[in-house]
């Protein structure tokens, strides 16, 4: 079956003389033919299909293949070296890298380091979109064993045979020619809807509408509303496994294991649709053509898509494995490509790939310089001090290309209480601590994450790759963390980052001093807008809701206003005048004073659904709402002795406080 593939491919592939006629020379051993082919063009230009046809020919010359997809490279190239290490021991291995523009940072290391250390009879062939960096087409050496072709569309003569292979009828094929000029991937799907339903009335230029055309003939009539959501998750997701499209379709509806797996074979067959090893991923082109089809069609039901999925890598991000995880952050937030400055920020350039790892010993005194050229040395000082505390929040960016160590950040995990010499030491955390407790304070058992710094020097403070995946893997950790009650993350130039997270994180207005420098506290409180609320803002594009605002009362004073109103119960205007009623939970009231003090003996009452708070509740009851003249009378009602009586009331107002102020804290609602 696998010959008979291969065959079927070869004739019907077309063009490309020029590249076959090298590559084959060099599968001969030509002295004289290129060693590396890097092959370049526009998506639909057809660079994976000619790399087939030389895969084709590589395995039918005995020769060992190693393929591998740009798409799914990690951004370490240790990984890459691993994928690849058959390239670097098995000799006449032909390695393939087909849209090697996902992966193009390793560009510089793969000439300098990679693949001088081929096997013996080796041979590469790159395909992407981006053309090589010039130095290397300049460098004399590479120039003897390189060949750099950039692919353009069909001839006129080529176009023609292929139709002609695909059998298209002869006076539909010049329709086709004036529809899909020279472009194959065009000309394939044209070929693929064949004459089934095919007007031949529309003129065609290669756009956006043409391939919407195309594709509602290749689709044609989608069978059941069930087929259309699953072309909405492969026209969004990443990559789509059957795993994923059975997760996301039963969140509207119980489709059974076997319905999704004829689902999954149906997108599996599209013409346009590749299988990978994560799974499922539409050609670039058509994926967009598809998705703002859909998007057209029903809006709504488009960002419906969306939030499903975005919730289910976030559960993989809560429940999945470790290896898992690593890439979930990636995939969630492709969702939001298009997004712009809501985001993420994709102005970095190709130099600038990088990849993160752990802070190792030996990279200390780098990380301590960076900071200190940076930032000053006030700075450093801060870093060694959290360095020794929290080694293990700091990681380090390295260049792709020279290995060398470019950036780095710290991410503290700051749990409740404070620790008062991470207060008294760091003017940045102990600013933090201050606004959390005048606004939303952390609660035992819960902590603040932030990211301390964001050290960067060749982009320092501005949109980059360093601060994409700090970001990123923020929201993911955020996503899995249990108690997190804030996510703060620290820049200088607050004002110009006020306007770049507008919508996305709130400005606490915070503005601590280092040494020479001002810093802005930015902030997201994740229990009063969970990290899926988040996302659904972002899905939306509305802004994130802002804090309810400050409270206005630390919580002992919240405390004492908790009491004070409680003795000034029977005296409606004593009542009106007391502090609590210029709390949160009095905010927006019609009748501030009467519906603060039924909301009091409401939170009295819910007191006894606790076994711990039965006691309490009836000494407050019997002390302040029963009517009794004196808490004497009151222990007398209960027929208990009035030191006991005493303790149950001292727990009940400790339990009321602790109530009222967790509602405090969630503000009006």
């Amino acid at each position: 079956m696998g010959e008979q593939l291969n065959r079927a491919r070869e004739r019907a592939f077309v063009g490309r003389e020029e590249e076959l006629r090298r590559f084959g020379a060099a599968l001969a051993g030509d002295p004289q033919a290129p060693l590396v082919f890097y092959l370049y063009g526009p998506g639909g230009i057809g660079k994976s299909t000619l790399l087939r046809s030389l895969e084709d020919r590589a395995r039918a010359e005995g020769r060992p293949l190693l393929e591998l997809d740009g798409r799914f490279v990690s951004r370490d190239p240790a990984d890459f070296e691993r994928a690849a290490a058959q390239f670097l021991d098995v000799p006449g291995t032909v390695l393939f890298v087909d849209s090697f523009e996902h992966c193009q940072w390793l560009e510089t290391w793969l000439w300098q380091r990679f693949l001088p250390r081929a096997a013996d009879d080796a041979l590469v062939v790159l395909a992407g979109r981006i053309p090589p960096q010039p130095e290397w087409t300049a460098d004399p050496a590479w120039a003897q064993i390189l060949h750099v072709a950039e692919l353009g569309p069909f001839s006129d003569e080529e176009a023609r045979s292929l139709l002609a292979a695909a059998r298209i009828r002869p006076e539909l094929r010049e329709m086709m020619l004036r529809f899909a000029g020279g472009n194959p991937l065009a000309l394939s799907l044209a070929a693929a809807v064949g004459s089934a339903g095919w007007s031949g009335e529309e003129m065609w230029s290669p756009s956006a509408d043409v391939l919407r055309t195309l594709l509602a003939g290749l689709i044609g009539k989608v069978p059941t509303a069930a087929h259309r959501r699953a072309l909405e998750v492969v026209a969004q997701a990443h990559s789509t496994s059957e795993e994923l499209l059975t997760a996301v379709l039963s969140m509207e509806s119980q489709e059974s294991e076997e319905n999704v797996h004829l689902l999954f074979d149906w997108l599996r067959d599209l013409p346009f649709v590749e299988s990978t090893a994560r799974g499922l991923y539409p050609h670039d082109a058509a994926r967009e053509t598809l998705a703002a089809d859909l998007r057209w069609r029903a809006p709504n039901a488009f960002l419906t898509m969306r939030r499903r999925l975005a919730e289910e890598y976030l559960r993989l991000l809560r429940e999945g494995t470790e290896e898992r995880i690593s890439v979930v952050p990636d995939e969630l937030f492709y969702l939001f490509r298009e997004m712009g400055s809501r985001a993420r920020r994709g102005n970095w350039t190709r130099e600038e790939e990088v990849h993160e790892r752990a802070l190792q010993p030996d990279d200390i005194e780098v990380v301590l310089r960076m900071a200190e050229e940076t930032e000053g040395r006030a700075s450093a000082d801060l870093v060694r001090y959290w360095l020794e505390r929290q080694p293990r929040g700091f990681g380090v960016y390295r260049s792709v290309t020279t290995g060398e160590i470019v950036a780095f950040t710290g991410r503290l995990v700051l749990p409740a209480p404070p620790d008062p010499q991470d207060l008294a030491t760091d003017p940045v955390v102990a600013a933090a601590w201050e606004y959390t407790e005048a606004t939303a304070p952390v609660r035992p058992g819960e902590h603040i994450a932030m990211t301390r710094f964001t050290i960067y020097p060749e982009r320092y403070q501005i949109p980059s790759r360093v601060i994409d995946l700090s970001n990123s893997r923020s929201q993911g950790e955020a996503a899995r963390a249990r108690g997190r009650a804030h996510g703060i993350v620290i820049y200088q130039d607050a004002e110009v980052w006020a306007e770049r997270l507008k919508g996305v994180m709130h400005d606490t207005g915070v503005r601590p001093r280092v040494g020479e420098h001002t810093y802005g506290l930015f902030c997201n409180d994740w229990r009063q807008v969970p990290v899926e609320a988040w996302l659904r803002h972002l899905i939306s594009a509305t802004e994130v809701p802002a804090p309810s605002g400050p409270s206005g009362f630390s919580r002992s004073a919240f405390d004492q206003a908790v009491r004070e109103a409680m003795s000034h119960l029977r005296d409606t205007a004593a009542f009106a005048a007391c502090a609590l009623t210029r709390s949160r939970l009095a905010a927006d009231l019609a009748d501030p004073a009467g519906e603060l003090r039924a909301l009091l003996r409401q939170a009295v009452d819910d007191l006894a659904g606790d076994p711990r708070g039965v006691r309490a509740c009836q000494a407050l009851t019997a002390g302040y709402f029963s009517g009794a003249p004196t808490q004497e009378a009151a222990a007398r009602r209960l027929g208990l002795p009035y030191g006991t009586y005493r303790r149950h009331l001292r727990q009940g107002l400790d339990l009321l406080c602790e109530a009222l102020w967790e509602k405090e804290l969630q503000g009006p609602r």
